[in-house]
């Protein structure tokens, strides 16, 4: 047996840990606690090709078409065409998806040629999945699970990796050896000060990844949900919601979208976005209104039933009245560059889900692609770590794609990084609209900043600096406007930059 160090406990996380400790011995560290991810929020579901009037094509089809271009073909059939048997492992594996008439209930979400979504518990999809999966690992005898613990940087020997650093909740630090690390340590919401995104959500994953040496890849391309509650804590208004007729009212109260794009409020998410985000300006900032009032009481409660809950504590009866929304943080398509298999550039380390770049989304990722996209390749990552030469066979060599260099850290700056300006500075300059005058702001004011303290916040608030840091750069280097990054001095999607841009630091010896 060979030991395997699993890093995060969303589904890729949770998935990898049961699969692989088929055959070897695992250790899931996490954080929090065991169920605290960005899955368990998870409104939305797993867009997949299931039903008879549907197919692997158009699902394929649809998502290469939001991907504007940078979607890997190859690696969106791998998606499309393995999401139906592994959905039906997750039914195996206790994940009770709504029904309807005894068979599965599925929705339309924006950009979906036909519905093809599952949901669980409504708009608890994220919550029902985590929930089995929890109680799948806890029940598993070859998984040591390590909660409350925090990765701090991964060790590398020979060029290989080989372990992990951690922290405990009283700040000790120790080692731990591996064979494998497997990355599942998901986004990085928390560069911004608006998202959806959980607390725990601050990028640890392809923050150490790039540390260490590793490539990242498309991180210019966040992904900003167009509807959450214009309040504290921007709770999620699943795009469901808009899939069942809501609409969108500027503040007095007629539809907007409808002259931004021909499909309305189900255009694409980067659209939708803008076009609250533009509204919202010619609004003096003030938000936009989500208007489901047309559902009706019942409908509202059963079909979304946490999001009614959520609405009434916030004190809006949305049976009756729309509610405010804005735009916020929501998705990362970039992260640590992988083939199709979860391998990174870095031998000895695997990424899956949202810490992954695959290719799958491109620069925008389908509706309710993103739970898919991490269980169909945790399993992936998985099965080849079951095969018995994985460990002794030479790491595959990357494309010779372009690969910029990042100069070797540096931490001699004056003033220590605070967490609240860093996240205003990046809403600002690399949020929904960046332009080059922004961007350069960013980056003085980013060298201008250092790594500080050893507690699990102050790294925390590190690896966002250093995901800043090259997201600015990739921003800055991308003069097109595609997907989620939208540049107001060059507003036209060019031929010339359909390409990935790929990132590594120089590590010191």
């Amino acid at each position: 047996m060979s030991e395997v160090i699993i890093v995060g406990s969303g589904i890729a996380g949770l998935i990898a840990a049961i699969e692989t400790s088929r055959q070897h011995v695992v250790t899931l560290i996490t954080k929090a606690e065991l169920s605290e991810s960005n899955t368990r929020y998870a409104q939305g579901g797993i867009a997949v090709a299931l039903f008879a009037d549907d197919s692997v094509a158009e699902h394929v089809a649809d998502t290469l078409r939001a991907g504007a271009g940078l979607s890997c073909p190859s690696v969106v059939e791998v998606l499309c065409s393995e999401g139906p048997a592994r959905v039906r492992d997750l039914i195996r594996l206790g994940v009770e998806f709504d029904r309807r008439n005894g068979e599965l209930a599925r929705g339309l979400e924006a950009a979906h040629s036909r519905p093809r979504v599952l949901h669980a518990g409504g708009d608890a999809t994220g919550f029902a999945i985590e929930s089995a999966l929890v109680h799948a690992v806890r029940s598993t005898a070859n998984i040591t699970i390590l909660e409350h613990t925090f990765v701090k940087d991964l060790i590398v020997r020979d060029g290989k990796v080989a372990g992990v650093e951690i922290l405990n909740e009283a700040g000790e630090a120790r080692s731990l050896c591996a064979d494998a690390v497997v990355l599942a340590s998901g986004g990085a919401g928390q560069l911004y000060p608006h998202t959806s995104n959980p607390s725990v959500a601050t990028g640890d994953g392809s923050a150490i990844a790039l540390r260490a040496g590793a490539e990242l890849a498309d991180v210019e391309f966040y992904q900003f949900h167009p509807t959450t509650l214009a309040v504290p804590g921007n709770f999620l208004i699943s795009e469901a919601l808009r899939g069942d007729g809501a609409v969108l009212l500027d503040a007095e109260g007629h539809r907007f979208m409808q002259a931004v794009h021909p499909d309305a409020e189900l255009a694409p998410r980067d659209v939708v976005a803008r076009g609250i985000a533009e509204q919202m300006a010619k609004q003096n900032g003030a938000p936009v209104f989500l208007d489901a009032s047309a559902l009706g009481a019942e409908f509202l409660k059963e079909r979304f039933p946490t999001i009614d809950a959520a609405c009434r504590t916030y004190g809006f009866d949305w049976a009756v009245q729309p509610v405010p929304v804005t735009p916020a943080a929501h998705y990362w398509m970039g992260g640590v560059r992988t083939d199709e298999w979860g391998r990174t550039s870095l031998p000895g380390l695997f990424a899956v889900g949202e810490v992954a770049c695959t290719g799958v989304h491109g620069a925008n990722r389908l509706a309710s692609n993103s739970l898919l996209e991490s269980l169909v390749f945790a399993w992936r990552c998985a099965s080849l770590l079951l095969n018995e030469e994985t460990f002794s066979k030479a790491w595959p060599a990357f494309s010779k794609s372009e690969v910029h260099v990042l100069p070797a850290e540096e931490n001699s700056a004056a003033t220590p990084v605070d967490r609240a300006a860093l996240q205003k500075l990046m809403w600002e300059t690399v949020g929904i609209y960046r332009e080059a005058s922004g961007l350069k702001r960013a980056a003085e004011q980013l060298r201008r900043w250092r790594r500080d303290g050893a507690t699990v916040s102050d790294c925390e608030t590190a690896n966002l600096l250093d995901l800043a840091r090259v997201m600015v750069a990739a921003a800055n280097m991308r003069q097109e406007s595609r997907g989620a990054h939208w540049r107001n001095d060059f507003p036209e999607t060019l031929q010339s930059f359909q390409h990935h841009q790929n990132f590594r630091r120089e590590v010191s010896a």
